[in-house]
């Protein structure tokens, strides 16, 4: 059996929320109805051979409900990031799930250090995208913390 990396706490909901949003993006379902699905079925399961840790429930709703009640938000911070002619709908249906759930944090939780917030979702970039689309990830979240925490 292989183990996912040792994501614990909130670590554990950052990378289950950068899929439930994915999932929301791709299907469309209605919030409540997909965070009932990762309770029941996907935080601290084990899915095809591969052992899923524990996640901060209220943490993991927290962020993926303030997702998507403030997407539009999120969305203009990250379209202000990018750089000159890049459009947010030009990044992958991924790093759009992850910019969103880290620029949430950034904006709606105070109580977690911008620079904990970035280092946390640059290491989530990893299981997703290669050490360049990290590297994008630590420029953009480091831009929109200066933003919007000052």
């Amino acid at each position: 059996m292989t183990t996912i990396p040792d994501y614990r706490g909130r670590s554990a909901a950052r990378l289950a929320a950068v899929q439930a949003l994915y999932q929301l993006e791709m299907r469309g379902e209605a919030v409540p109805k997909l965070l009932t699905e990762f309770h029941q079925f996907r935080l601290g399961q084990e899915i095809e051979g591969a052992e899923y840790h524990d996640a901060d429930q209220a943490f993991f709703d927290d962020i993926v409900a303030g997702v998507a009640a403030r997407q539009a938000e999120l969305d203009a911070l990250i379209g202000d990031g990018l750089a000159q002619g890049w459009a947010l709908d030009r990044l992958d249906r991924p790093m759009r799930a992850l910019l969103r759930a880290a620029v949430f944090e950034l904006v709606a939780r105070a109580d977690v250090p911008a620079a904990t917030v970035i280092n946390e979702y640059v290491d989530v970039s990893h299981a997703f995208h290669d050490a360049k689309e990290a590297k994008f990830v630590n420029g953009l979240l480091d831009g929109v913390a200066r933003r919007v925490r000052g």
